[in-house]
């Protein structure tokens, strides 16, 4: 990635110091760029796991690309007092990006979710045929679910090259699919990959997206958690990282 930015660093991690704006232009310089670029989209949660994953923490080093997705790292910036300049949403800058390429006639492959979403169809095929109606121009190259094993993997990865795909959209939770974009960007063709977690679902309509009082507030958490009480175990990572940032700045202001 050419150009340097700013950057919160917390427990080794970076994040960049972007708005949605910029967060744009850089998807635009990445999409100019050789090779396969990579844009991870952290949360509190995933920062937590990076922090104690050295896989995963090499890959968030690695992206080319790292916005800062959860309002718990807007919290914890200013506590440290390395101010992000605003929480920039992984759907968000993933529906940008299809709005982009609608009109630079380029196209895009979702991979992820399941393989049954209702009327016949995978919720990544009842995505594409949403988004393809909502931006006119865009065309969704391929579709795949989520559902496949290693060994289908090199076969998928064919399916996506052969698409002619210039943005790849994976679906498959987090770290499940920015591991995979990692093990296979020196293979694919497309021009930058993303995670996207559950962007598939929202757009083809079976999962429904926090309202925007939810979203201005930082709470889509809670509305998830509503939605889905199953990701209570998940969600008591919230407070854990929030001590976690607390007793960090602790130590710095001790000089430990």
């Amino acid at each position: 990635m050419t150009g340097k930015r700013e950057k919160m660093q917390l427990w080794g991690i970076s994040i960049d110091r972007v708005n949605r704006r910029e967060a744009m232009a850089v998807f635009h310089q990445l999409m100019d760029e050789p090779g396969c670029s990579m844009i991870v989209t952290p949360n509190s949660e995933i920062v937590m796991a990076a922090s104690k994953d050295e896989e995963m923490k090499a890959l968030l080093d690695e992206a080319d690309l790292t916005i800062p997705d959860g309002i718990g790292l807007v919290y914890a910036s200013k506590i440290l007092k390395q101010p992000l300049t605003e929480r920039v949403t992984g759907i968000d800058l993933a529906d940008a990006a299809l709005a982009a390429l609608a009109k630079e006639g380029k196209s895009v492959y979702f991979l992820g979710s399941k393989p049954d979403g209702g009327e016949g169809m995978s919720v990544a095929q009842m995505a594409a045929r949403r988004k393809e109606a909502e931006y006119e121009g865009l065309v969704v190259s391929g579709t795949h679910d989520g559902y496949f094993s290693p060994e289908e993997e090199e076969r998928i990865v064919r399916e996506i090259n052969d698409s002619g795909a210039s943005l790849l959209l994976v679906a498959l939770g987090s770290p499940k699919q920015e591991k995979f974009i990692r093990r296979h960007r020196g293979e694919l063709n497309v021009k930058v990959a993303m995670g996207v977690g559950g962007s598939l679902d929202v757009w083809a309509g079976t999962l429904k997206r926090a309202p925007e009082f939810y979203r201005k507030h930082g709470l889509e958490w809670l509305y998830r958690l509503i939605q889905e009480p199953s990701r209570y175990k998940r969600m008591a990572v919230l407070p854990l990282f929030m001590i976690k940032v607390i007793v960090t700045k602790g130590r710095k202001k001790n000089g430990n």
